[in-house]
Parts: structure tokens; C-alpha cells; sequence
């Protein structure tokens, strides 16, 4: 449903009066109404015409009562609109002068004035964010809830990851090539959610008590590429920081570019600068990590030979015990060496086309051409169709 429903339908007394009595009229056909049937039916109208508006301007007259109720006006240059919510849904710090945007109904109160009854609020433009920023920051610092302690690091061999983000957005399609381009193998669960907008805190909170609920990953990636200031600052929904910080499951924030800054960054146990240096952080190079095996193997070789060199030097009477020295040194080296040659070819990519896969690379949408490479074929095909798989147990979901 639309946030900003259209035009008023025009007014019938038969349709929008249903079931509200109605006195004959002095003035002819007009109906007349007592006072509370009147506000009954204008408020039936009104939500009827407008469940849910938008309306932005600036704040003025900003006061919270007896701890839960939030009052303030709306206004532009012209008009101002008195607003209503509880402190509850308050998600951002407000004051008078910000400029905001505002979700609710509009009503007509028992005491015949209009207002409207906000549900979500946010602040919008450069000045208002920064000024809500930095007051929500302050607040959740003296808290500790960014306090370096309470962090905890990537756990190692990390096999199994949640995932919250856009399936659609750029920053996810690098995120996932670069995850797959270093190591592969890792079983990664995916939480579609939108990553900018007033709905959007309250999707990614749900995403991480899903994770938090189920509790078959070890780590939880809340990524997001860049965008404009408004665009990002969903992250810095008091209610989802509070939800980030308090994940039983480690989480790893990378939103916008280097540059930017979210709450929910400093509250992660872990802060990428990017979507792609998330996926970077939390894998490991399998190029270079055979590059260190093939170092290490050389290193033992050279132990070996030095070993065998030494001993012979010294063999004579006692050339029986030192051949069985020798022969025990070899063994035990020889077989860790088999050990680094194992892990060598379960990482070459050619074992594994071999055992029957395939590498599919280029345009995977309907229509794209793509390449598949097989262990002894190289195919080129065009892309028909494109289904969701659901896996049952680990894989890839999406939400």
C-alpha cells in the first residue's frame, strides 16, 4: 500500500455517516450531527481518504510528557500541523528547528481539533542527520554500547554466515563474488531486506532475531553499498543499533563507502569499510594460502636435506642407530609433506570440475550468455530461465 494514499473520495453522507444517527436538518438536506458523531464520522473519512501520509517540514514546540507522550508541531513557512506519538516509537532524537519527515493518520481529536498521530519519524537533510547523529551517539556511548570490550572478533574457520541485506543491491553481488573468488565452500544464509527507508530498520531487526533464533551461523554480515546521507541513515535507528549490539551472534557492519560512518558500525562487533572489504575480513586467500604451504613444504625440504647431510658426516661406529635416526626424520617429514600436497589439491580448482562440476561465469539473468567451463569442456549457453533453489538444511536462502 502507498505511503500517501490519493484524493479525498467525495463526501456521502449514506456511505461515510453508515450507522451514525442523524437529526432532520433546519437547513434543508445538510445532515446534523451531535459533536461526537460529527468527529466520529470525519475521522471515519479521513481514514478512509489518508490511512497513512507523509508530511515533512520542521519541528517546533517539541516535548515529551510525563515520560510517554511526544508532542510537537510540523510546519512550513505557512502552516503548522500539531503531531502525536508515543516515546516509544521515537527511534531518533528530535528538537526544535530539525527538519523531518513523519508517518501517520490524520484525526480529529474529542476536543475538535485536528492532529495528526505519527507512527515513525525521521530526520531528512544534511543538518538534521548530523545533529540527530551525533545526539543518539552520545547517548549510546555514556551507555557503553560501543565500548571496545564487549567486541568479539571473527571466529576462525569460519564456515557458516548470515547475511542481511538487498539480494538486488550492487554492494550484495560484490560481497558474494568476492567470498566465493577467495575460498568457497562457505555456507552462507541470506535475509533479504530493504537497506534504506523508514521501513527498513524494522526488517533488519527481524533479520537478526531470525539469525539469533535459528542459531546455525557463526557470524551475521549486515552490508550495504554506498549512497547519499539520507540514504544511510536508517543505520542510525536507535532500536536497530540496540539490536546490533546486543546479537548473541557476532556481527560484521559494512554499509556505504570508507568515508561513512553509521551507529551501527561502531556498535558491530566488527566494522568493514565496505561491503566488499566484509567479505575480504571474513575469508581467507586461497591463493596465498597455497603460496604459504608451497613456501613452508620448500622449508622442510631444506630441513631434511641439511638433517641427512649432518648425520651422515658424523656416521661411523654408531651408522645403524643413525640410519634409523634418518629414516624416522624422513618418514616424519615426508608425511607431513603429503598432508601440505593434500590440502594443495583440495584446493586446485581442476579437482573439482573433475569431480563433475562446473565453473559458470558471465551475464546470469534471463537472456545473458553465460560460459561453462567442465573438466573437459568450455560450453557457451544462453540463460532461459532462473528459478530459486530452497536448500533445506545450510546453503543459501533468501528471505
Amino acid at each position: 500500500m502507498s505511503d500517501l494514499a490519493g484524493p479525498a473520495a467525495a463526501y456521502s453522507p449514506a456511505h461515510a455517516g453508515a450507522g451514525v444517527p442523524q437529526a432532520a436538518s433546519p437547513a434543508g438536506d445538510a445532515p446534523c450531527f451531535t459533536p461526537s458523531d460529527f468527529v466520529a464520522v470525519v475521522n471515519q473519512t479521513l481514514e478512509y481518504a489518508y490511512a497513512s501520509v507523509l508530511v515533512t517540514g520542521e519541528v517546533a514546540s517539541f516535548k515529551v510528557n510525563q515520560g510517554k507522550w511526544v508532542f510537537f508541531d510540523i510546519k512550513d513557512e505557512e502552516t503548522s500541523v500539531p503531531c502525536f506519538m508515543s516515546v516509544w516509537g521515537l527511534r531518533q532524537p528530535l528538537e526544535d528547528g530539525m527538519k523531518v519527515v513523519v508517518r501517520g493518520t490524520p484525526k480529529l481529536t474529542k476536543w475538535g481539533k485536528f492532529s495528526l498521530t505519527v507512527t515513525k519519524v525521521a530526520p531528512v537533510g544534511e543538518g538534521s542527520l548530523k545533529k540527530a547523529y551525533e545526539m543518539l551517539k552520545r547517548k549510546l556511548a555514556d551507555e557503553g554500547l560501543f565500548d571496545p570490550a564487549r567486541k568479539r572478533g571473527i571466529p576462525e574457520r569460519l564456515t557458516r554466515l548470515g547475511v542481511i541485506s538487498s539480494t538486488q543491491a550492487a554492494g550484495y553481488a560484490d560481497f558474494v563474488k568476492i567470498i566465493n573468488a577467495r575460498w568457497g565452500g562457505m555456507k552462507v544464509s541470506v535475509a533479504h531486506t530493504q537497506v534504506q527507508g523508514m521501513d527498513a530498520p524494522d526488517q533488519i531487526i527481524r533479520a537478526l532475531q531470525y539469525f539469533n533464533e535459528r542459531g546455525d551461523v557463526r557470524m551475521i554480515a549486515l552490508i550495504r553499498g554506498g549512497g547519499s546521507a539520507d540514504d544511510l541513515s536508517c543505520f542510525n535507528d536507535e532500536k536497530l543499533v540496540r539490536a546490533v549490539a546486543a546479537s548473541k551472534i557476532p556481527v560484521i557492519c559494512g554499509i556505504g563507502h570508507e568515508v561513512d560512518e553509521s551507529l551501527c558500525d561502531l556498535a558491530a562487533d566488527v566494522r568493514a569499510s565496505t561491503p566488499s572489504n566484509a567479505a575480504e575480513m571474513l575469508t581467507p586467500d586461497k591463493m596465498a594460502v597455497r603460496a604459504r604451504l608451497m613456501t613452508e613444504m620448500g622449508g622442510m625440504a631444506l630441513a631434511v636435506k641439511n638433517a641427512i647431510n649432518a648425520m651422515l658426516g658424523g656416521l661411523g661406529a654408531k651408522s645403524a642407530d643413525w640410519k634409523r635416526v634418518i629414516c624416522a626424520k624422513i618418514d616424519q617429514n615426508a608425511a607431513l609433506v603429503q598432508q601440505k600436497w593434500k590440502l594443495i589439491a583440495a584446493l586446485n580448482p581442476e579437482r573439482v570440475l573433475e569431480r563433475g562440476y562446473a565453473i559458470i561465469a558471465g551475464d546470469k539473468s534471463p537472456g545473458g550468455v553465460v560460459k561453462i567451463t567442465t573438466f573437459t569442456e568450455e560450453i557457451e549457453a544462453k540463460i532461459v530461465k532462473i528459478q530459486e533453489r530452497k536448500v533445506q538444511d545450510g546453503g543459501k536462502e533468501g528471505n
